[in-house]
């Protein structure tokens, strides 16, 4: 007999044989998973061999340059040494110009303060010492030294760093686990120059130019380390008691873009102070660099235009990798075998020529030293012939001093070598366990905005930054405040499709963060939706009833409702779905609170346009007193009457208005949870971004929808994207913003905004744009508006002329008024604001000359 399919379960809302079902697409994200670890895989591989082969063809060319500017090599002529030496000079201070030229244009673009007498002298000092040490080291010290000992002293400029890191863990009060890493490297470094000094000084006691040379190595190399005292001296003045220190750090940090052109030009002329002087010296003469023959300029161009461009390209693919969150694969391990593979890329073409020459006398007996003067050093230095052969001679004739026969100097070249290369490893072992956040800052990485192109490993490994993992420290990481996103949409008359949008995009940021579960303290949320014009009057019935559009929203919920609560069950195990709900009449109309199946709240407001103003700005208006002055500030006033200390509870309601978001959506908008985190991680990462606004994806079919489609790409993304590097974003769209609460309570924004509009200008200003006039009022307060392209969002376009005519009969006006505005008060912008430099306004009113001879572009 068949069971009663009449008989029901009460959990089963359905009848048992009703399982067919019509699910729209609500998966997080619509991604080949497979394919993207597979792409993510190969392209870190990529991103380490390329971080790798660029070091590599830095440090080799940079080598070869120092090689053929010493003493008894002849690629280059003893007369022409100036040219390989200033070839040198220039691979110094290339990354100068380049940093030189970015913190001008910096300065040009934002606003830049001058820094106090005192910290200019200190920076200045500190840069003089580790410029005059580099170039002391690269141009005089190092031609007169081995190859060998030329690849691995640069490692000796870690010596600084791991002091100053046993001085901070110290200072820290606090055992480390990287404590004895750091004496270890200290004492390796301190063995490597005692063998370095023991090899060259013993070789001949009575050679004086030899130890000169040997001095000026040692206290060089000490000098360049200096070039990363800013790495501790930030942890060094966290932990002083003198405000003075602690001043001096944070007028560095405000002043940084000044400081840098000062510091820049310090080191081009240092460097060339050091080369215009040490010429002369060495009895050369400078008129040479006329008359270089045609094949050994063609040596020198290859081999620094080598050299500048790889360590540019390798600065910047290393940062690449640091903000691919793969910085032990891509960024520690090729930069630590760098140095190896230049020596052997440099030392085994050298065993292999040598080799060949015993062969070729057919078992006659010789040694190395009779190779040096019998082929090295009677050679005729022909290019002709090829420059390989030649360059590999260079190279060998820098290790004829050494007695290959002696296994004592072979052990003290090794023992030093292997030393500072430990050394250089043990110092900067710290970063393999470094934590790196979503949006990793620049600034946050590296110390120093640039590299140092004579050491590229060297510069970029002890430029990171370094930081102590203290109890107080970790306490306070743990303790982040737990932010609160009020998710706001203003709605009209959006059609079934629109509406089933953003509520799936709502509901699915419900399952991602589930209200109350521990796992995740980084942000909750609270969902509203303002509903303009839902009323209407029926015939025969005294009251107003929801319209069709008020009734489909409310038909939506309870079917998303029904989809998202039964979706991670078994097929005959359903949850009810009909959604736990509160139905309140208000004086505007009336309020829906819904239980989302995760715990969240979304709440709808109908809004009946004969009891409150429409339209969709005096909806934001709403929410922004609603939220931000009813929910927000009036639990603080009870608590003050109640008689709590008013100096706490102004301090905890500035953290939460801090730490409190509202999301500004359209009716249509579609999105992801990732992108409301990227958002939420920019304005948690910069205190004084006011509003940020994700990547705009239009859609709908048609040519209208084409064309608006490339002028989103060009208008949106391109044109934002610029106004982000150079200045800052002057519209954050309403259809996918994040503001912070602070930003909007601020003076002159969320009153200003309220404002009623008299005049035709106001009209135009105010209501035609709403979204610009509300960024025009916090860039006027000075706060900043970023871009984040990595956020997307999508939206319905325009399918037709007419209804494309009116959107951009309303944006273009409103986009003009609001830049006339604010290029009208530029002096006190530029001074409130410092991304709203008066080049950046200048910028702003080319763009407007521009935009009056083309199409108004999308907000």
């Amino acid at each position: 007999m068949e069971p009663d399919m009449e008989d029901q379960d009460q959990d089963f809302p359905k009848r048992p044989w009703d399982t067919a079902r019509e699910m729209p697409i609500i998966a997080d994200e619509n991604t080949p998973w497979k394919m993207i670890k597979l792409l993510r895989f190969i392209t870190l591989c990529t991103v380490g061999l390329i971080v790798f082969g660029l070091a590599l063809c830095s440090k080799t060319a940079f080598l070869l340059l120092i090689t053929m500017s010493s003493e008894g090599t002849k690629v280059i002529p003893e007369q022409q040494k100036p040219v390989s030496l200033l070839c040198i000079g220039c691979a110094l201070v290339a990354s100068s110009v380049l940093l030189f030229l970015k913190s001008l244009w910096k300065s040009c673009l934002k606003t830049s303060k001058f820094p106090r007498l005192a910290t200019t002298a200190l920076v200045l000092f500190f840069e003089f010492l580790a410029s005059g040490g580099a170039a002391i080291l690269t141009i005089v010290a190092m031609p007169h030294l081995d190859i060998v000992t030329n690849v691995t002293i640069l490692n000796g400029a870690a010596f600084l760093s791991a002091l100053l890191q046993l001085v901070a863990h110290c200072t820290g009060k606090e055992r480390s686990r990287f404590l004895a890493p750091a004496i270890t490297a200290l004492l390796l470094i301190l063995v490597g120059y005692g063998l370095f000094v023991g090899l060259y000084i013993l070789k001949d006691l009575s050679d004086i130019k030899t130890a000169i040379w040997v001095g000026l190595a040692v206290g060089a190399s000490l000098l360049m380390s200096f070039n990363w005292w800013e790495n501790y001296f930030g942890l060094i003045s966290e932990h002083s008691r003198s405000n003075r220190v602690k001043a001096l750090y944070h007028d560095m940090k405000k002043c940084q873009n000044i400081l840098n052109i000062f510091s820049s030009l310090l080191r081009m002329a240092v460097t060339f102070s050091v080369l215009g002087a040490y010429v002369p010296l060495s009895k050369m003469d400078w008129d040479i660099v006329k008359s270089i023959p045609e094949l050994q300029t063609r040596v020198i161009a290859i081999t620094v235009g080598v050299q500048l461009v790889s360590s540019a390209l390798c600065h910047w693919f290393s940062l690449t990798a640091c903000k691919m969150h793969a910085m032990r694969r891509c960024f520690l391990l090729p930069l630590y075998l760098a140095s190896l593979s230049v020596m052997a890329l440099l030392v085994i073409p050298v065993i292999v020529y040598y080799q060949d020459y015993r062969l070729s006398l057919n078992g006659t007996s010789t040694n190395f030293t009779h190779y040096c003067n019998e082929v090295v050093e009677m050679r005729d230095g022909n290019l002709t012939n090829g420059v390989f052969p030649e360059l590999v001679y260079d190279v060998t004739q820098t290790l004829c001093f050494l007695d290959m026969s002696k296994i004592t100097d072979i052990g003290l070249l090794t023992g030093y070598a292997v030393s500072w290369w430990l050394g250089l490893v043990l110092c900067t072992i710290h970063l393999s366990h470094r934590s790196l956040h979503r949006i990793q800052r620049t600034q946050d990485l590296f110390v120093r905005q640039l590299y140092e192109g004579g050491f590229i490993e060297q510069s970029l490994l002890l430029n990171t930054r370094f930081d102590i993992k203290t109890k107080e420290k970790l306490k306070s990481s743990r303790a982040i405040d737990k932010a609160m996103i009020y998710l706001c949409a203003t709605m009209w008359h959006e059609t079934y499709e629109e509406m089933m949008n953003i509520l799936i995009s709502i509901f699915r940021l419900d399952k991602y963060r589930p209200r109350g579960n521990v796992e995740f303290t980084d942000f909750g949320f609270e969902a509203h939706i303002y509903f303009d014009d839902a009323f209407l009057d029926i015939k025969g019935s005294r009251g107003r009833h929801l319209n069709e559009y008020g009734k489909n929203l409310v038909e939506i919920i309870a079917e998303v409702y029904g989809i998202f609560a039964n979706l991670d069950e078994t097929m005959f195990i359903k949850r009810q779905q009909l959604p736990k709900q509160k139905i309140i009449r208000t004086p505007y109309g009336g309020r829906i609170v819904v239980t989302m199946p995760h715990g969240n709240n979304i709440v709808v407001h109908f809004k009946d346009k004969d009891k409150i103003r429409h339209k969709k700005r005096w909806s934001q208006v709403m929410y922004l007193y609603y939220l931000l002055g009813y929910k927000l500030m009036t639990k603080y006033y009870v608590r003050w009457k109640r008689g709590e200390d008013e100096g706490s509870l102004k301090q905890e309601m500035e953290k939460e208005k801090h730490n409190t978001y509202l999301l500004a959506l359209d009716g249509d908008t579609d999105f992801q949870p990732c992108a409301v985190v990227l958002l939420v991680d920019r304005l948690k990462m910069y205190p004084r971004v006011g509003a940020a606004c994700g990547r705009i994806h239009p859609t709908g079919s048609g040519p209208v929808v084409w064309f608006q489609k490339f002028e989103y790409a060009i208008s949106h993304w391109l044109q934002k994207t610029a106004e982000h590097v150079i200045g800052c974003v002057l519209c954050s769209p309403g259809c996918f913003s994040l503001f912070r609460a602070e930003a909007l309570m601020d003076d002159n924004v969320m009153k200003k905004y309220s404002n009623k509009s008299t005049e035709a200008s106001q009209y135009v200003q105010y209501d035609q744009g709403e979204d610009r006039w509300l960024c025009t009022l916090l860039l006027k307060q000075g706060w900043r508006v970023e871009y984040n392209a990595a956020s997307d969002a999508y939206t319905n376009a325009p399918e037709d002329f007419k209804e494309l005519f009116n959107q951009r009969r309303r944006w273009g006006p409103s986009t003009m008024a609001n830049v006339v505005d604010l290029l009208g008060a530029t002096n006190i912008v530029s001074k409130r604001n410092s991304s709203m430099s008066k080049p950046f306004m200048f910028y702003q009113l080319f763009a407007m000359f521009s935009a009056i001879l083309a199409p108004p572009p999308s907000a």
